[in-house]
């Protein structure tokens, strides 16, 4: 395992090899572990504004999730990247974590809890769910194919406007324009296969078998992953409990972290 100085001075680099691949992260705070998968849109950065409160209580665990960054690809199927995000936990000696995922983040933190049962002490899981409507399915398709075929430039804007609703872009231009980068430098492969698996995902009959306790979150703006997608999945989970994030879109802990760590604070000091 490999520690350097990272972007938060107080944060450490920290790599480990799973299956011949490369998982890395950064690892900062004390306490109960807590894992972060972030967005497909929106990179590991995008918590940057709530890892000072989380590491307050929490060894927090920043990660790259496959294909993003520092971290080699596994394919894009999420059961082969759960079962790879699984094993980098224990290769990092992390006893029973939290698992804290937003959008597609969310989504694999759930396909690990499904795949491992055992893993997790406590599941976040904000702007997911269990499966997308046409529509949604839809609109995966729709930008992977203009991806391949003008590059990740000509859907920019479509991915803000997943991330954040208009008004808030208005009033946050320099927030969005670095956004704007960030996702701009996402490796094409790894969108289209998550493009990929995420129009095809459907784990609503796997949900009854994850008995891991669980806040279910939601922007109430949230068009990339509507919050009936977010009521379905609490509803499926046996030990589940749902709040809708007023005001926030796909990425409440970047928009408004301080209404976020308030929605989260008592459950994961549970």
């Amino acid at each position: 395992m490999n520690a350097s100085n990272a972007s938060h001075p107080e944060f450490q680099s920290r790599t480990v090899t799973v299956g011949g691949k490369r998982l890395a992260a950064r690892v900062g705070g004390s306490g109960t572990p807590i894992v972060l998968f972030h967005s497909l849109l929106a990179d590991s950065s995008s918590f940057d504004r709530i890892l000072p409160a989380l590491a307050a209580t929490h060894q927090v665990v920043v990660l790259e999730l496959p294909g993003f960054g520092q971290s080699e690809a596994v394919g894009g199927k999420l059961e082969d990247i759960a079962d790879h995000i699984a094993g980098g936990i224990a290769a990092m000696g992390l006893p029973k974590p939290l698992l804290l995922g937003n959008g597609y983040g969310g989504f694999i933190a759930l396909m690990t809890a499904i795949r491992h049962p055992q893993l997790a002490a406590r599941l976040v899981l904000a702007d997911c769910g269990a499966c997308f409507s046409e529509p949604g399915r839809a609109a995966f398709r729709g930008m992977s194919a203009n991806a391949r075929e003008k590059g990740l430039g000509a859907i920019a804007d479509v991915a803000m406007r997943r991330l954040f609703a208009p008004e808030f872009q208005q009033q946050n231009p320099d927030l969005v324009a670095a956004r704007k980068e960030r996702f701009l430098a996402v490796d094409p492969a790894t969108f289209h296969g998550a493009c990929e698996a995420l129009a095809t995902l459907d784990v609503r009959d796997k949900l009854a078998g994850v008995k891991t306790p669980a806040l279910v979150l939601v922007g109430e703006q949230d068009e990339a992953t509507p919050p009936p997608m977010s009521k379905e999945l609490a509803a499926g989970l046996p030990d589940a409990r749902l709040e809708i994030l007023t005001g926030c879109a796909h990425v409440p802990q970047l928009q408004a972290p301080g209404q976020f760590m308030d929605a989260i604070s008592g459950f994961i000091a549970g």
